[in-house]
């Protein structure tokens, strides 16, 4: 060993001994961390399921190849990380002599193929990226970035480190080419080889490079080791136990879609006969109410803006971005931490659990950030606005998007279940739907005994369950099918479709109510049970008898059709829910509907989001569709699971949109613009915000909203009257 080997080994001694140190507590202190969460046993459930779904989604990259060119360079970027550090240590071996190498494998031929190549797809991997990363960078000319608000030095570090040490990957090979140590042939090797011919035959650079490349990675170990919160160079550690906790690994994309998790208090289901808020926590005040998993997901975000640039609130001009709102959170637990760890925090009266002796040592700062409210205004010093908790419509398009499954969505609402059911803090509007749904069952507020007058003017009968021996179908109407006035053309749409394709269905009439989709998502859990456990037992008397398979239900509202089929198992209700259009679209392919005067072209279609993202369903309206009308569909460029918001979910129906331009003018423009002159929907709410925006637009006369059900139906009996234009809806 030379002098200079002599130097080298002592520096990448001494730079990795710091580092490891420094991870090493780094880590234990994020453990610590995510460890003051709530309990979540429902986790560890189904082991077999979540490895194997984790080792898809990251070793297959199945949330990021959708994305195209960069989700091929950054699936090179991981595996050249994953693999190529085997080269980091193996430099640990060439720092000590010229022509070491890894043991056994290290002169194995087709280690050195495999490990040039993936260095190649490296290097033009996150050249890619550094070059997309330029582009969307937030200071550009024009448009909203969705790095705005991420932390771009720590972006730009950590890609410059990985292009550095792929770069010395092949200086190192290139300078034992140069000196004749090069184990490996030309046409294994071939930019290696390369690199070699123009370097210097160097007996000491083989050294001198490995000790930079062991300085340059373990400078990185110990930047991240010194910003926990770095999560754009954390997530590549973080993100296998996140997807591998997420709700649902059997879902095929976004976990957190669908049902909401259901209220919990100490990782058990909240039962509100016997629940008591001085014992028990009715939804999250403080950073440590969430669950270890929600601080798992705060600690695995990588900034990358993916949720941020689908949000309908963000694009629209509100203060909302998924992103920021994660990252606020996390920083906030972070920062509270040391004052959490020595044993502070308010019981759920309010009152400090810690002694003043245990918090005495405590950095002024940590004691501060203690005090912040979560959920409050820059003058009371929130760690949350509630402009920014308000504006989600839970479309659920930061959860489908986010590639390490952040579940942004039960977050909020578990926000929202606090603000409601605690401070009776939410936008005032939305109490008179909270009241109407109390008093009346219905978020409207119209009698009870009006909920079957849709079926006047039908010319067959509509058999009620009780009256008739059998039926096949349940045929959930829904509050809006039942009384608002544009959805009840719908309902009559899909009766005269039914009856004429000979189906058997029944309605619960006035037996039904809410379903309680609206409490549940504004964060009023106490209405939603009320509402849902009447509703379950309504449901299992009228099923009395009948296994699940027979228990069928047709709705065509998908916020119902998510509840009863996501939602109600939570309270004991087991039941097969189709939407109307994947019925419809089954009618039609059996031949029990045929239409015979297909309606005229220049059709497009709206993705309602509680049907498509939440339930994956895309293909049935598009099957009606394709059968009913003349042409083919014109598609929005947001559609399917990236399509945009109609900005009612999340109880938004009910709120007032005060801030930015308005969400369903933002998506009427997109339909307008592809030259369309009907948009098919196939949700209640997005056919009265849709109309709202084109009466808005003063387009009108020009451009109808109609749902798939009433466009198949004119189809299928052209002589049935329509009825003329959709009207207004019954109350407000």
């Amino acid at each position: 060993m030379g002098s200079v080997q002599i130097v080298t080994t002592i520096l990448a001694a001494a730079i990795t001994a710091v580092a490891v140190w420094l991870a090493v507590r780094a880590v234990l202190k994020m453990v610590a961390v995510i460890r003051l969460g709530q309990p979540a046993p429902e986790r560890f459930t189904d082991k077999v399921t979540r490895a194997r779904t984790m080792l898809v989604e990251t070793a297959g990259h199945t949330r990021m190849l959708k994305w195209g060119v960069v989700g091929a360079a950054h699936w090179f970027v991981m595996v050249g990380f994953v693999v190529l550090s085997l080269l980091v240590l193996e430099a640990y071996f060439e720092v000590v002599t010229t022509d070491g190498g890894l043991p056994i494998i290290g002169h194995w031929t087709i280690f050195g193929l495999v490990t040039e190549i993936i260095g190649v797809l490296g290097l033009v991997g996150i050249l890619v990226l550094m070059a997309i990363r330029l582009r969307n960078r937030p200071t550009r000319p024009g448009g909203r970035s969705r790095f705005t608000g991420s932390t771009m030095w720590q972006g730009y570090f950590v890609e410059w480190i990985v292009l550095l040490v792929l770069i010395f990957g092949f200086v190192i090979r290139g300078f034992k080419v140069a000196t004749d140590h090069f184990e490996f042939p030309f046409w294994a090797t071939p930019v290696s080889h390369a690199v070699g011919a123009v370097l210097p035959n160097w007996a000491d650079g083989v050294s001198v490079a490995a000790a930079i490349k062991i300085i340059i990675s373990m400078t990185w170990l110990i930047v991240i080791s010194l910003n926990v919160t770095m999560g754009v160079a954390w997530h590549r550690f973080l993100a296998f136990p996140n997807i591998f906790f997420k709700r649902e690994p059997a879902r095929p994309a976004g976990s957190g879609l669908g049902a909401l998790r259901p209220m919990t208090s100490q990782g058990k289901p909240l039962d509100f006969e016997e629940a008591d808020p001085e014992k028990d926590q009715f939804g999250v005040a403080q950073v440590e109410q969430f669950s270890w998993k929600g601080l798992l997901d705060f600690s695995t975000c990588t900034e990358c803006g993916r949720c941020q640039s689908q949000c309908p609130a963000w694009n629209t001009g509100k203060p909302l971005s998924p992103k920021l709102l994660i990252l606020s959170l996390r920083d906030h637990a972070y920062a509270k931490a040391p004052y959490l760890l020595a044993g502070g925090g308010k019981d759920l009266t309010g009152e400090e659990k810690a002694t003043q002796a245990q918090l005495a040592h405590l950095d002024v700062l940590a004691l501060a950030e203690a005090d912040k409210p979560l959920i409050g205004t820059a003058e009371e010093g929130g760690v949350i606005d509630p402009d920014v908790l308000w504006s989600c419509t839970t479309c659920g398009a930061c959860v489908e998007q986010c590639p390490v499954d952040i579940e942004h969505v039960d977050h909020i609402v578990d926000m929202r279940r606090y603000q409601v059911l605690i401070e009776s803090s939410f936008p005032s509007e939305a109490g008179v739907m909270l009241r109407n749904l109390e008093n009346k069952g219905n978020p409207w507020g119209a009698p009870q005994n009006t909920r079957e007058d849709w079926t006047k003017g039908l010319d067959f009968e509509v058999p009620r369950v009780g009256e008739v021996d059998d039926f096949e179908y349940l045929f959930w109407v829904g509050c809006a099918g039942a009384f608002e006035d544009r959805a009840k053309k719908t309902t009559r749409a899909v009766a005269t479709l039914l009856n004429e394709a000979g189906v058997s269905f029944a309605i619960l009439g006035e037996g039904e109510t809410c379903s309680g989709d609206p409490a549940r998502r504004i964060g009023n859990e106490f209405v939603f049970q009320m509402l849902a456990q009447q509703n379950v037992e309504t449901l299992n008397e009228a099923f009395e008898g009948r296994d699940k398979a027979k228990r069928k239900i047709v709705a065509t509202c998908p916020h119902c059709f998510n509840t009863l089929g996501n939602e109600y198992g939570q309270l004991g209700g087991e039941f097969e829910v189709v939407h109307h259009t994947q019925l419809l679209a089954h009618l039609v392919s059996t031949g029990k509907l045929t239409p015979v005067q297909p309606v005229d072209g220049g059709v497009t279609y709206h993705d309602p989001c509680y049907l498509g993202r939440h339930n994956r369903v895309f293909a049935a309206p598009r099957e009606v569709l394709g059968d009913a009308i003349e042409g083919e569909l014109t598609e929005m460029p947001r559609n399917s699971e990236r399509s945009f918001c109609c900005g009612a979910g999340g109880a938004r129906m009910w709120m007032e949109e005060k801030i930015g331009k308005r969400i369903n003018v933002d998506r009427v423009e997109e339909a307008m613009a592809t030259g369309a002159k009907t948009v098919a929907v196939g949700c209640p709410f997005c056919s009265t915000m849709l109309s709202d925006g084109v009466n808005g637009k003063g387009a009108g006369e020009q451009v109808e909203v109609i749902d798939v059900a009433s466009v198949l139906l004119r189809a299928v009996k052209p002589e049935q009257p329509q009825g003329g234009k959709e009207t207004a809806p019954v109350g407000s």
